[in-house]
């Protein structure tokens, strides 16, 4: 009986690699695009920081460093020990790096100190999808989701909490110093007053150190209560006018509620609700996408739970980026508000935002005949524009423009927690993930960007 004939298969065969590295990955491969569109964008701010750098070895080159980060966003890779990993076992990161392997300390120092300038590659990315003609600012739906931030919510403590803490611990520190001279009182009388001191409890420093914290984090939380309290204080009457009935409220005096919570660990992050039902330790990041080809055209993140508040500012900001306002915004129940809608309407924006929660199947009724009457409130004159065709056709949008984008940065890449601690430089974290989102449907559709970009992205196969 013949034996089964098989491929050859010789593990020790010395091979030859192609002498070139444009021939290690096939035509078209997402690690020469971003190489591509890298060359054509403006990194001075990155660079200019190494110009008085005289002493030690020559650096990395900043190119080769913001392609490997930003390739390695788009393929879900965020740990500088794995992005160091792939510099030396994965083919497109070696390609992009030219051979270089820096380790991960350098890739996390390169990250952390160019962080703000990386997060500001988003607006020169998203404006040469504007030149592509992928940004239409027809339609733009807005939407937010919770992010792990790297603190555990079990580093928390709420203001009643450290209240409580500060006093007892005051009391502990008391004792212990009342008892520490007694033992110095003690030796002193037994073995002389010469005694160097060194046996301090190591009890009492340590209690000492948490006393001190648990301040410093109660100052904080009455110093954002004073600031909140003294946004929202009306302005004072006019001295001619003697004022009746309760005296006002001092904003200095201002006090955070029993339940506000501090993290020692970022203190910019709060205890949110996740979409699950947890309660995590977590920042709210926002995104407001166009409709045509899924383009970000807007990015925040705030430690504010709430989602109405951030609507108006994303207005803002996409106009700030594009120049222009889009014509319709879509958002779910949660930035829902009179004062939100009067002001986009104010600006010729046409929101469509729903009062109430609604599900993804539950239908809506079709709405009477004849317009709409302005009698009604601004809510039910909401509701009432929603059962419209055109309103229940546009709102339907939503579904699939801006949350698939939000699965597919939190599944398909895979970025549910924040690599950095604090509001500037997550924030600069978050705009960096988006600017991937972006360069990933502009690889999509990266026969749009033939007139704009060259070398090897001119010879890609035109593909939607």
């Amino acid at each position: 009986m013949p034996t089964k004939q098989f491929r050859s298969y010789h593990p020790h065969q010395v091979l030859l690699m192609p002498p070139s590295l444009q021939d290690w990955l096939p035509e078209g491969h997402l690690a020469y695009f971003i190489s591509d569109v890298v060359d054509q964008l403006d990194l001075s701010r990155i660079e200019v920081e190494y110009e008085d750098e005289l002493r030690g070895a020559p650096p990395y080159h900043p190119a080769m460093m913001v392609k490997v980060l930003l390739y390695a966003y788009c393929t879900g890779v965020f740990s500088s020990r794995k992005i160091a990993r792939k510099l030396v076992e994965d083919v497109a990161f070696r390609v992009l790096a030219a051979g270089n392997t820096p380790d991960f300390r350098t890739v996390n120092r390169f990250r952390r100190r160019h962080l703000q300038a990386l997060g500001e590659l988003f607006e020169q990315v998203l404006r040469l999808a504007q030149r592509a003609g992928m940004v239409k600012l027809g339609t733009v739906a807005l939407d937010g989701t919770k992010i792990r931030a790297n603190a555990s919510k079990h580093k928390a403590m709420s203001y009643g909490r450290m209240t409580q803490e500060e006093a007892r611990l005051a009391e502990e520190v008391r004792q212990l110093l009342e008892r520490a001279e007694q033992v110095d009182a003690e030796e002193d009388a037994r073995y002389g007053a010469d005694r160097s001191g060194d046996e301090l409890p190591e009890e009492l420093q340590r209690r000492e150190t948490r006393l001190r914290r648990i301040r410093e984090a109660k100052a904080a939380l009455e110093a954002e209560a004073q600031r909140r309290a003294a946004e929202q204080a009306p302005p004072p009457p006019p001295p001619q006018r003697p004022r009746r009935g309760r005296p006002r409220r001092n904003p200095a005096q201002a006090r955070p509620p029993a339940r506000a919570q501090y993290n020692f660990t970022d203190p910019d992050s709060r205890i949110m609700l996740d979409p699950s039902g947890a309660f995590v330790q977590a920042y709210n990041v926002q995104v407001a996408v166009e409709a045509s080809h899924q383009i970000i055209v807007a990015a925040d993140c705030s430690p504010q739970a709430a989602d109405a508040p951030h609507l108006v500012p994303m207005v803002q900001r996409i106009h700030q980026l594009t120049g222009a306002l889009p014509r319709h915004v879509l958002a779910d129940a949660g930035y829902f508000s009179e004062a939100n809608l009067q002001t986009l309407c104010a600006r010729g924006v046409d929101p469509l935002i729903p009062p109430d929660k609604l599900r993804h199947t539950q239908p809506l009724p079709p709405a009477p005949r004849g317009r709409i009457p302005k009698t009604l409130s601004v809510r039910d004159r909401m509701r009432r524009k929603l059962r419209t065709r055109l309103g229940r056709t546009l709102y339907n949008l939503r579904k699939s423009t801006v949350e698939p984008v939000l699965g597919q940065i939190k599944a398909a890449l895979g970025f549910r927690q924040f690599s950095f601690r604090g509001l500037t430089q997550v924030r600069a974290e978050w705009l960096l993930v988006t600017c991937a989102h972006n360069l990933r449907k502009l690889y999509a559709a990266r026969h749009r960007l033939l007139p704009l970009l060259t070398h090897r992205l001119g010879s890609l196969p035109a593909t939607g």
